[in-house]
């Protein structure tokens, strides 16, 4: 009797989000499945998260599922974004470890082996890094510094961060929300919720069809999420331990300049009106009081929440 494939006991399922990648739909699902079988033999799902594409993407997940019921499609009505693609494609993941991987072939499936047994060792989280990188240098650079940003505000050291290419356990996309840009701190996520992350070089090839859907307002969008995912997670039940530290700092600054210049003043110095330390004061000082304020009526009406934003679903396979 042939030995059963390692995974089967817990199965795979693989979450591939895209948007207008027809040309590439194809030899992914053909190089997809082999790999994922011979890792879990039929207890495997590959999840095809069409995020509004409008070249007929679909049409090759529609045709892959008519041939094997185990590759799965979702369709939005419109473009959500990566974030809302992932998001539903781990709701809708049945097995116990969960892969997910772009659809422009950049991201190699034969990796996915590597990835998984990495998992093996305790971790939750294995995130690819893409060590060797074939984008143009606008892209590289600016994630290098992404990269590094990241890794300072978060406390977990990762090199890359945004790579399409991760194994998860289940209870981890099951724990975390995505919205917004969240996908790329997935890993900062996970690791705030207490869920062991590590990386591990990937191979990363040169685009072969179309483009990157990315234009440069991602940098903006990603550093506003940045800050999004900071407060909602270190603060969200302290919001006084922000607001009121920073109000704080403005307040006593405010009331060190303003007393300096009272001591001038009543020493015969010079007249307060012409000062513009004074305006500054009263600025520090006006603005300091009102973070402390918005800090008070945080901690008053905080709360756990998530975010209750909906997705309309075209058709799902």
């Amino acid at each position: 009797m042939a030995a059963q494939p390692q995974y089967a006991s817990v199965g795979i399922s693989v979450v591939v989000p895209f948007l207008d990648e027809r040309q590439s739909l194809e030899e992914l699902i053909a190089r997809l499945v082999p790999v994922v079988e011979s890792l879990a033999g039929d207890t495997y799902e590959l999840i095809f998260v069409d995020d509004g594409s409008r070249d007929g993407s679909f049409e090759i997940v529609r045709r892959a599922h008519a041939l094997n019921q185990r590759i799965r499609g979702i369709r939005f009505r419109r473009n959500y974004g990566k974030s809302a693609a992932l998001a539903v494609g781990f709701d809708y993941a049945r097995y116990g470890i969960v892969v997910t991987l772009d659809a422009d072939l950049q991201d190699d499936p034969a990796e996915i082996p590597k990835l998984i047994a990495k998992l093996e060792e305790g971790y939750d989280v294995v995130s690819g890094w893409k060590q060797v990188r074939h984008d143009p240098l606008e892209k590289t650079l600016p994630s290098k510094l992404f990269n590094a940003v990241v890794s300072l505000v978060s406390g977990i050291r990762l090199h890359d961060f945004n790579c399409g290419l991760k194994a998860y356990r289940r209870e981890v996309v099951k724990t975390i929300t995505l919205y917004g840009e969240m996908h790329r701190y997935i890993p900062a996520l996970a690791h705030w919720e207490g869920f062991r992350v590590t990386e591990l070089p990937v191979r990363h090839h040169p685009r072969k069809y179309g483009h990157s859907k990315f234009g440069a307002s991602r940098y903006v969008k990603g550093f506003l999420d940045l800050l999004t995912v900071i407060l909602t997670t270190r603060y969200l039940k302290r919001p006084l331990h922000l607001f009121g530290t920073v109000g704080t700092l403005l307040l006593v600054a405010g009331f060190g300049i303003a007393a300096a210049l009272t001591i001038e003043w009543a020493l015969g110095g010079t007249y307060l009106s012409n000062r513009p330390l004074l305006l500054m004061a009263v600025a520090f000082i006006i603005v300091g009081m009102q973070l402390i304020s918005i800090g008070l009526v945080g901690e008053l009406i905080v709360r756990q929440s998530e975010s209750t934003r909906e997705y309309h679903i075209r058709e799902w396979l």
